[in-house]
Formats: C-alpha cells, structure tokens, sequence
C-alpha cells in the first residue's frame, strides 16, 4: 500500500480539505461580523494564527486515530472488518460540500451586499458622520437642460456650478465640492444616499430652459434625512439678466437655511463678472468642458474662453479658466507643452492684472513652474493660490499633486484629507489618497480607494490595483490594469507593450529584458523615463528625464517614493545625488522641507542626503 493510498484511507487529505475551506470560512466571517461589535484588533488576528498553527495536530490526529462507534480509537487498534472510514469518508464529503456551499454563499453576499456598503461608509471616512450633517450644509446637483433642442447640457451645468460658486463663498454654509457633487449626474440616486455620501443635509435640484436670450431657472431646495421639499421656484429673465437671477436664488436659499449673510454679503453674493451675457454664456459652457477633460473638452473650452475674452477682455474669471485649461492641454491631449505653458501664464497673468484675488490663476501658474521643473518657483503662487481660494479645486489638486511629486507624503496626504472633507467623491484627490495609502503600506485602504475612484469613473482607479496585483501575484490583472491606467494618461504605447513593461517590473530578468527592448524601439514615448525606473534602470531613467521636455513631473517624481523595489533602487542610486541638484528637487527640499524618506547628511558634504 502507497503513502498516498494510505493517507486516502485514513481520510487525511479530506481532513485537510475540511480544516482548509472550514478555517477560511472562519476567518472570513470573523474578520466581518468582530468589528461590529467593537472587538480589539487582535482577536481576528488571533484567529488566524489559531487557526494556522491547528492544522498540522489536526492531519496527525487524523493519521494515528480513526473513528468508530465507540469512539476515537488508535488507527492500529482498529481491525480492517470493524472500520467504519469509508463511512466517514462520505459523511465528511458531504460535510465538505456543505462548507463549500456555505463559502459560497458568504462570499456572493460580502461581495453584493457587504463590500457596497462598505465602499459607501468609507466615502465618509475623512469627515464627520453623515447623521452629524450640519443643518447649514448643501449640495447642488447638476441642473436638468429642459430647453426645446436639448442642446444647452452644459450651460445649464455651467449655470448650477456657478449658483455652486456662490454659495461657496457664504461664511457658516457647508457647501459639497463641485466634483463630488456632479458625481451623480444621470445616476438617478435616491437623495437620502446622496446626503449621506457628501454629509449634507440639503441638496438643491434645478432645470435650466434657454431658448435665444430667454433663461428659466427652476430650483427645489430639499432635505436629505426625510425628502422633504423645503422650497421651490421658477425664475424667468434675459441672458443679460442671468447674474440677477442668480442673485436671488442664492438668497432665496440663505433665507431658507436662516443663514446670517455678513460684510459685503449682505449687499451681494453674486458678483457681476462680466457686463458681456453672451461672453457670459460662453464662459458657463466653457467651464464645463474644462473640468471634463476628456477627448476634445479642452480644445474645446479653450475656443470658447478665446471667443468670451475677446468679446469682454475684462472678464477676469474667462482669463483664469483659460489659463487653467492651457495648464494641462499637453498633458490630456498632447502638443507643444513649452508654447502651452506660455499660454497659460500670459492668461493668468491677464486675470491677475483684472483680479488680484484670482486663486486659479495663481494656481495656474504654480503648476506651470512645477511642470517647467522649476520647484522652488513654484511655492510662492501656491500659497497665494491657498490664500485666496482655501476650498478652490484647482488649487486643491495641485498643491496635493505637487506635495506628493516632492516626496512629502505626510503633507499630502494631510492636504487631500482637507479637501475631501468637502468634496468626498473627487476620483483625483481619491486617487492621491490611494497613492499616499499605498505609500504608508495600508493596502485594504488602497484598495477601497481604487474601488472608489473606479465608481467615479477614473481611469487612475485602474493604476492603484496594478500596484495591488503585482504584490499579490496577478500579474495577468495587473499587466491589464496598468496599461488602461497609462493609456488614459497619454501614452502612446500599445496595450501590448504596456503589458510586457508591468511584466518586466515585476516578473524576472528574462521579462524585464524584453520591456527594455520595447523601450529602445519607443524612446520618443512621453512616458520612456517612468518606465525606464519600473524596469530598474535608474540612471538611464534620471537621463532620459533630463533630456525630455514633458511636463509629466508628477508621473515620473511620485515614482520616486514608492514602497516597489524598483523605486527605492531609484532613490538609492548614487546617480540620484547629482540628479536631485540639477533638476531642482535639492534646492527645493532645503528652502522648503525634505521628502519623507531622505535626510540630509552635511558630515558628507554640503549637498549629501541619503535616502531608505
């Protein structure tokens, strides 16, 4: 008789399967139903290493005993015509696929039914409690286009960012962010569940009718916990009258939430950014474009923002958007980043001279610096950009975008978990917080992240579970992962070889071999120095970055502060001292704050720093 007949025989490879699916199924439900009832964090832990070291004393119990009807006996006290194993083989056959059924089981309704409700929780992980909404809060959803040939969508969402704007602005008004709030356009979500997710207890729903210079606005003010319809109106005017219909939407909805307006307030909450209605048109359906970024939005909107300033060249608002939109035109849709870079700063600039005050045009500029790689430049017009428009979401996304490029993950982070606070489903700032979560070794955080910035429909979703599989071995998942998320940000590489270059990151000398001969044939890719450093050639990647012209600093920089092998090889270099002083990167670090993972060490030299 074999080893392997034997082992049949006493049934201890069915004892393995049972204590394998049964311990698994455990754990997993432990892991679910312990922290409902506030149980400490070391009793699910505890379980599985109860669990792991039971396995062994339960194939050896298996082995030396049998059991019979008067009980477990010593296999070798057990006569062949009294055993009774193949009776227990079946009945823990069937035990076994009873355990499986119920795995099965568990895990359709963790997946269905537990995993949505927990991704919905942790969309409220960076503020308070929705059931703690203040009474003064709101979001305001995108307005229904109602005119006759539905071709004013985007004016009429233009029109409720701009009501969204102004709201903004009223001291004691919790306001959701515009990101987070256009979120669920066309999702037909129920009102308490979008309360819930922005933790705000009213939300304003409205339609927009424009037919010629004919506008009607009609607004309805509701409260989240009960659906209750607190207030509606319908508000009739010309196109040149659409700053004073604003006006009185806005007080309308400051007189229904008995908010006390303050200082200039009280004499006007809607600014009049331009006496030009049709430069004012333009500039609404602009803005929308702008913040879409997708296919041709952006050229787009900046023809429109070209049309709108030249009928108004006072028009401060239409400089900076037009300068915002330049800022990233190369990045989304490719071109001439220097002449692109040019543009964006002469209209910020344009906006200043009119405004002062103008966050997004101090923003504008401050990402222009940061992709010129001129990083100490780059500060000052971010804190003014800070300054003057705190809850601003270009100045936002950026200042996160450049904290995170310089290696200050702890800052970043901080920075997202602020401006999530009222904007809680932005896919970018989502997608930074899963990069910093990642960073920080949180992978459960990582992953309900991914999950989230996917719902919002990001490609970047993608990225963050291509970090994921490559440490869980889904290499295959992951190979797809990461060349959707790279595709979506401009490479102009084939999936396939995106594919093999994960592949050669992660998977062997053989693999990563053949990604650098992919490289060699690509070498004008925007991309080529990211990839360069995946593949684990530092000094080639430091180069080739020097060489190019692109303005992808946050791609290629935020790559230096991974926890991959690959990018600690990057900043263990000794070809990453002399980089870090040419580019920049040393000078900023001394004038400002060194990166989380590196140190000066002056008894080296003025200049020397080590990095873990």
């Amino acid at each position: 008789m074999t080893f392997f007949t034997e082992l049949k025989r006493r049934n201890v490879i069915r004892m393995a399967g049972l204590y394998l699916v049964g311990a698994w199924l455990l754990v997993q439900v432990a892991g679910t139903v312990l922290p409902m009832f506030g149980a400490p964090d070391w009793l699910p832990r505890s379980i599985v290493i109860v669990m792991a070291l039971g396995f062994i004393p339960a194939l050896v119990i298996a082995w030396v005993f049998e059991l019979t009807p008067e009980g477990l006996k010593r296999d070798a006290e057990v006569k062949p015509e009294e055993s009774i194993a193949p009776q227990t083989a079946r009945r823990m056959d069937r035990l076994i696929i009873a355990v499986l059924i119920l795995a099965l089981v568990y895990f359709a309704f963790d997946k269905f039914v537990l995993a949505p409700r927990r991704d919905a929780a942790m969309l409220v992980d960076a503020r308070p409690p929705a059931s703690t909404a203040a009474r003064k809060s709101i979001a305001v959803l995108p307005f229904t286009d109602l005119s006759p040939t539905h071709d004013q969508e985007y004016f009429s969402d233009g029109m409720a960012e701009e009501l969204l704007n102004a709201l903004a602005k009223v001291k004691d008004l919790k306001v959701a962010g515009r990101t987070s709030s256009f979120s669920f356009k066309g999702k037909n979500e129920d009102l308490r569940t979008i309360g819930k997710v922005l933790n705000v207890a009213n939300i304003l729903e409205g339609s927009v009718r424009k037919q010629g210079e004919k506008v009607r606005i009609t607004v309805q003010l509701i409260q989240t916990e009960d659906d209750f319809h607190l207030w509606s109106e319908s508000y009739d005017g010309d196109l040149s009258d659409v700053f004073q219909l604003q006006e009185r939407i806005a007080r309308a909805i400051t007189d229904q939430l008995k908010v006390v307006l303050q200082g200039d307030q009280r004499t006007r909450l809607v600014p009049v950014a331009t006496e030009n209605a049709d430069a004012y048109a333009l500039f609404v359906e602009a803005q929308t474009l702008v913040n879409r970024r997708v296919g041709d939005s952006l050229p787009q909107a900046i023809a429109l923002l070209q049309k709108a300033t030249a009928l108004d060249p006072k028009f401060a608002r239409a400089w900076s958007k037009q300068a915002v939109a330049y800022a990233v035109l190369a990045q989304y849709v490719g071109g001439d980043w220097a002449a692109n870079w040019k543009a964006s700063d002469q209209a910020a600039q344009r906006a200043l001279a009119l405004d002062p005050n103008d966050a997004e045009a101090y923003a504008a500029l401050s990402y222009n610096q940061f992709s010129r790689r001129h990083y100490v430049d780059m500060v000052k017009p971010m804190q003014r950009a800070r300054e003057f428009g705190p809850d601003n979401l270009a100045a936002n996304n950026w200042a996160a975008n450049e904290l995170s490029a310089m290696g200050r993950t702890a800052d970043a982070e901080a920075r997202i978990d602020v401006a999530l606070i009222n904007d809680p489903a932005n896919p970018l700032l989502l997608f930074y917080k899963g990069i910093e979560r990642w960073r920080a070794g949180d992978d459960a955080g990582t992953i309900a992240l991914a999950r989230r910035t996917e719902d919002r429909g990001s490609v970047f979703g993608a990225w963050l579970f291509a970090l994921h599989d490559a440490t869980v071995g889904d290499f295959d998942a992951g190979a797809k992962h990461f060349a959707s998320g790279v595709i979506g940000f401009g490479s102009k590489l084939s999936p396939a070889n995106l594919e093999a270059i994960y592949r050669g990151s992660y998977q062997g000398e053989t693999l990563r071999r053949a990604a650098l001969t992919i490289m060699v044939a690509n070498a004008d890719d925007d991309w080529t120095p990211t990839f360069l450093m995946h593949l684990g050639e530092p000094e080639r990647s430091f180069a080739d970055y020097e060489r190019s012209k692109t303005g992808l600093s946050d791609a290629y920089l935020n790559g230096l502060w991974q926890p991959e092998a690959w990018s600690r090889k990057a900043r263990q270099s000794p070809a990453f001292q002399g980089f870090a002083k040419r580019i920049g990167l040393l000078d900023y670090w001394k004038q400002n704050r060194w990166p989380d993972l590196c140190s000066p060490t002056p008894e080296n030299g003025p200049d020397a720093f080590t990095c873990r």
